[in-house]
């Protein structure tokens, strides 16, 4: 009697986990009292929010959403405000008291047993919510409403479910080293078919590698790949920071000297003549986008009061909008300390232009912030009529 084989087939074995993906939603309704009024049945609506992959908003109806409430209660819903079909959450709406002693009235799916489960949305449009959210007149005589101004918080929380499977044991993939492998190319000037005579100290570098990285080179050396070494001589840029910029090019980072968290060096010279500076000149000139951002991503980390006048200079003066925008927005929200200082005298004197650019700006924190508009409207003032902070006149340039 011969033993039969028998393959042995190992288990198998997933699981399904259910779980929520939350999210929450500020909702701020000022000017309460001009909102009374519009109807019963109309809302106020929040800005869209994301949560789960879907779209939502906050209505509010401050006349409330029940004819036959006869506008007695407020009303607060969430709706689902992208497509979707049988959407599954659990809510939360919490009127924030703003007394000093805050008791927020809260309601909530999160926390306490469901008997039928979370509620589900059927389609676009779909809301959960109260129609008798808050009685009127209570509401209009307590702490939740605060100079004229509504708090409402939001928490939605989406039902997905997913699938695991056991996992195989991961393989690390280092970080790349491409950057140390053209660098070492840069260094040990193997196959460099180019020389670049920097105030005598001589660079030598490779001509597709500097096409691929830089447009400016690309237009100069595509149509002359000839052999034999060329040499160039510069005569706009510093060898450091050349240098400098080579090291970027090959190696995809700023040197280490450039990459400066503080700028309190900067207090004995001038921004634009540090080595930051004059690679964020090198950068735009050369077409280098990525560096250029490197230099604004490391000059921003140096903005304060007494250099965001020189780095807004020299942002505008290089094409560095985003390290341009974060200096005016700075000054606008921090206008009367900046023009006391140094850094503003600069500014006016190298580019004037740049002052309506900033009253722009001013303006607008002004209509995002209107707690703080009487003295930053009275510096605005100041700074448009060519004044300063001490009520000095100073003479327009021609």
């Amino acid at each position: 009697m011969s033993e039969a084989s028998t393959a042995v087939i190992s288990p198998t074995s997933s699981r399904v986990v259910t779980e929520t993906v939350n999210g929450s939603h500020k909702f701020v309704i000022q000017g309460y009292s001009l909102a009374k009024g519009m109807g019963v049945g109309k809302h106020i609506a929040s800005d869209n929010f994301s949560v789960g992959g879907y779209q939502w908003a906050i209505y509010f109806y401050p006349d409330g959403k029940n004819p036959e409430d006869n506008s007695a209660y407020v009303s607060v819903f969430i709706a689902l405000a992208s497509e979707g079909t049988d959407v599954r959450a659990l809510f939360e709406l919490t009127l924030v008291d703003q007394g000093d002693q805050p008791k927020h009235k809260v309601h909530s799916h999160f926390d306490r047993s469901l008997e039928s489960g979370p509620y589900t949305l059927k389609y676009r449009g779909s809301m959960w919510g109260y129609k008798r959210f808050f009685k009127r007149s209570v509401l209009e005589t307590s702490t939740y409403l605060k100079d004229d101004c509504l708090k409402i918080n939001c928490t939605v929380g989406v039902v997905v479910s997913s699938v695991e499977c056991p996992r195989l044991h991961p393989i690390r993939v280092p970080e790349s080293d491409m950057g140390m492998h053209f660098g070492m190319l840069l260094e040990n000037i193997e196959g460099s078919d180019i020389v670049f005579d920097v105030a005598g100290e001589k660079f030598h570098a490779h001509k597709l590698v500097l096409a691929a990285r830089s447009p400016v080179f690309r237009s100069e050396f595509l149509d002359k790949l000839e052999e034999g070494k060329e040499e160039i001589t510069v005569t706009d840029v510093e060898p450091k920071v050349f240098k400098a910029m080579l090291h970027f090019i090959y190696r995809d980072a700023l040197v280490e000297e450039a990459d400066l968290a503080s700028l309190s060096s900067s207090c004995e010279s001038h921004i634009a003549d540090l080595l930051i500076g004059k690679l964020l000149a090198a950068a735009d000139k050369y077409g280098l986008g990525r560096l250029r951002q490197l230099c604004e991503s490391s000059l921003c980390k140096g903005i304060s009061v007494n250099t965001v006048g020189e780095i807004l200079a020299l942002a505008d003066c290089h094409n560095a909008t985003e390290l341009k925008a974060v200096c005016l927005r700075f000054a606008a929200e921090n206008l009367a300390a900046v023009m006391r200082s140094d850094g503003f005298e600069y500014l006016k004197e190298h580019c004037p232009s740049l002052q309506s650019e900033l009253l722009k700006t001013v303006a607008g924190c002004d209509d995002d912030c209107s707690s703080a508009g009487g003295k930053s409207r009275s510096v605005w003032a100041q700074l448009s009529d060519g004044g300063d902070t001490n009520d000095r006149r100073v003479r327009p340039r021609t």
